[in-house]
C-alpha cells in the first residue's frame, strides 16, 4: 500500500532531514485543522473528547516503546526536559560518575555536566573503536551510577546495541538512560528487551509529529526515586479535584507532567503515530534501510566521497553522513540547499536522513547533484 498521498510535498523539494525536524503527514495537518476549527467554533466544550485523544496517544507511545503500561509513559515538552528529570531527580553523592559517549548531542552531555557542582564526574567514551559497547561498559566503574547513551548518534548515525548495554548495566548495577530520539519511529525500540531504566524522545523527528511534545519512559520501580522539581495541578494523584487540600504526586508517570497538557501537540502526534502503526515499524525500518543502502552504494561510486557513517546494516539507522574531498562542507551544503535538497551539516560532513516514504527519485536527484558538483 502506498502512502505517498500522506506527504503532498512541493514536487521540487528533496526532503532528507528527518533526523532534524520532519514534515507532518497529511492526517496530522488535517487533525490540527479540525482541532483549530473546533476551538474557533465551540472552544473547549468537548474537552472530554480531547482527553480521549490524549489517552490514544499514550497507548500508541506505550506500544512504540513496548512499555509495560501507559502508567510508565509521561508526555513531556522535549528530550532535554526528560533528561533533566533524570539528572536532577537522582540522589547524587560527590564522586559519583556518569558515562556518556564523545559523540552525544548537547542535550545528552550538558545535562550531566551541569551536575559537576554536586561532585559528579562525567566520563566521555570514544565510540570509534571496533566494539563501542565494550568501551562504554568497561568505563563503568564502582562509582558509576548512570550510563546515558543515544540509541543512534546524531552525527554519524551509529546505532548502539541496546540489549547488550542493558545486560551489561544490569550486571554492574548501573542505570541505563537512552536518548531514543534518532531511533523511535524509524526502527523498532523495546524498553523491556533493552532493560533500560529511562528512555526519552521528541516527536518531531522520526515520529513525524510537532515540536514541543515528547515522551518520557521511566521504569516503574524508579518513578518514586526521582525527586520532583516541577509541581502543579496536573501531576497530582487526584488531579481535577480542585477543592482537595491534601495532595500527593501521581503514582503513574503523570507525576512528571506538572501542568496543563499540550493538547494541540497531542492531536498532531497521535495522528502521525497512527500512520506509523498502520504502516508497521517493521515495514518502516525495512524501507528506511533500503534507502540508506541505496544512498551508500551510489555514494561509494562517486570519486572523492567518503562515508562517515557505519557501513554495516546492524549499525545503521536512518542517517548517512558523508563528505567529498576538495569540497568544503559549507559550500556543499549551500549548493544542495540551492537545489531544494533539505539536509544538514553534522558529524563532520553532510547528513542525509530519508524516511520510509521518501521517493527513490528524490534520492536519485540528490545523488545526481552530488555527482555533477565540481
Amino acid at each position: 500500500m502506498s502512502f505517498s498521498h500522506e506527504f503532498p510535498q512541493n514536487p521540487e523539494l528533496r526532503y532528507l532531514n528527518h533526523a532534524a525536524v520532519a514534515p507532518w503527514p497529511l492526517r496530522a495537518a488535517e487533525a490540527v485543522k479540525a482541532f483549530t476549527e473546533q476551538n474557533l467554533r465551540i472552544g473547549a466544550r468537548d474537552y472530554p473528547e480531547w482527553l480521549k485523544i490524549e489517552q490514544l496517544l499514550r497507548q500508541r507511545l506505550m506500544r512504540l516503546l513496548n512499555a509495560p503500561s501507559t502508567a510508565d509513559i509521561a508526555l513531556v515538552k522535549n528530550t532535554s526536559e526528560a533528561l533533566s528529570f533524570v539528572a536532577f531527580g537522582l540522589d547524587w553523592q560527590a564522586g559519583d560518575q556518569v558515562v556518556i559517549s564523545d559523540q552525544e548531542f548537547p542535550s545528552n552531555r550538558v545535562v550531566w555536566e551541569a551536575l559537576r557542582p554536586k561532585g559528579v564526574e562525567v566520563i566521555a567514551v570514544s565510540l570509534t573503536g571496533s566494539d563501542p559497547e565494550a568501551a562504554l561498559l568497561n568505563a563503568c566503574g564502582p562509582r558509576t551510577r548512570v550510563l546515558s547513551i543515544s540509541a543512534v548518534q546524531f552525527g554519524s548515525g551509529l546505532r548502539m546495541d541496546l540489549e547488550r548495554l542493558g545486560a551489561g548495566c544490569q550486571q554492574r548495577g548501573v542505570l541505563l538512560c537512552v536518548d531514543a530520539i534518532q531511533q523511535l519511529g524509524a526502527l523498532p525500540f523495546d524498553v523491556q528487551a533493552s532493560q533500560c531504566t529511562f528512555a526519552m524522545a521528541d516527536g518531531h523527528k522520526w515520529m513525524l509529529g510537532p515540536e514541543g511534545l515528547g515522551v518520557f519512559y521511566c521504569r516503574r520501580d524508579l518513578r518514586e526515586r526521582l525527586s520532583l522539581h516541577e509541581y502543579g495541578w496536573h501531576m497530582l494523584e487526584h488531579a481535577g479535584d480542585y477543592d482537595r487540600t491534601e495532595w500527593q504526586p501521581a503514582r503513574t508517570a503523570r507525576r512528571f507532567e506538572c501542568g496543563s497538557p499540550n493538547m494541540l501537540g497531542a492531536v498532531a502526534l497521535e495522528a502521525s503515530l497512527s500512520l506509523l502503526e498502520e504502516v508497521s515499524l517493521v515495514e518502516v525500518a525495512q524501507s528506511i534501510q533500503e534507502r540508506i543502502r541505496f544512498l551508500q552504494q551510489e555514494l561509494e561510486r562517486i570519486p572523492g566521497v567518503e562515508l562517515l557513517s557505519p557501513k554495516t546494516s546492524e549499525r545503521q539507522a536512518g542517517i548517512l553522513t558523508f563528505r567529498r574531498a576538495g569540497v568544503d562542507n559549507s559550500s556543499l551544503f549551500e549548493y544542495l540547499k540551492s537545489h531544494q535538497v533539505v539536509c544538514a551539516q553534522r558529524g563532520g560532513g553532510i547528513r542525509l536522513s530519508p524516511h520510509f516514504y521518501t521517493p527513490i527519485q528524490v534520492l536519485e536527484d540528490t545523488l545526481d547533484l552530488i555527482r555533477t558538483l565540481r
